[in-house]
């Protein structure tokens, strides 16, 4: 998955990601490293089936629907937190129900976007790539709003901040463990 983002997000080209089923496991997040994502009207994208999200929150795998209203792993509904760029309506009763129909609006939905990403240069391509990867989740209030994306630094990272707080305070931390070291061996030999 990680090699897969890397050689996306390193392409001079533009790239295009079409879902046109079920991306419904880690391995979907690589189509999230795209210039813009399509996605058919009746595909469904997230990075964890309903059933594997229902097993985790309720341990009930038989509570999917209710993992799949809450997930919002719809078209629409990820075209309305701008994760998916456009959805392409599909025939009546679905896609395979009228192929070449459909084949025709995913060939004018490819040369559109195209059209649209031929105007940048390579280095604006890489940046839109970028920026858009980056912005995922963060236009619908998920997560604080960041003017910058460039400013993104270690800083803002739960982890790394605790990192940061065990490194600075890391004599204390080993002088009690000594200590508590030695009580217990006083302890165990009283």
């Amino acid at each position: 998955i990680a090699r897969s983002i890397e050689c996306s997000m390193s392409l001079k080209v533009p790239n295009i990601s079409i879902i046109i089923g079920e991306g419904g496991s880690g391995g979907a997040i690589a189509l999230a490293s795209s210039n813009k994502i399509i996605m058919l009207e009746n595909a469904i994208y997230s990075v964890i089936s309903p059933e594997g999200c229902a097993s985790i929150l309720w341990r009930d795998p038989k509570k999917s629907l209710e993992a799949a209203d809450a997930m919002k792993l719809s078209a629409q509904d990820l075209l309305e937190f701008g994760i998916v760029d456009s959805v392409i309506k599909e025939p009546l009763g679905g896609a395979h129900r009228d192929k070449k129909a459909l084949l025709d609006e995913i060939k004018k939905s490819i040369r559109k976007n195209l059209r649209e990403l031929s105007e940048l240069s390579r280095e604006d391509i890489l940046n839109h790539r970028k920026q858009k990867f980056l912005s995922i989740g963060r236009k619908k209030g998920l997560v604080k709003n960041i003017d910058s994306r460039d400013r993104m630094t270690m800083e803002e990272n739960v982890f790394s901040n605790l990192k940061q707080k065990i490194n600075k305070n890391k004599i204390v931390m080993i002088i009690t463990l000594a200590l508590a070291a030695l009580v217990s061996l006083t302890l165990l030999y009283l």
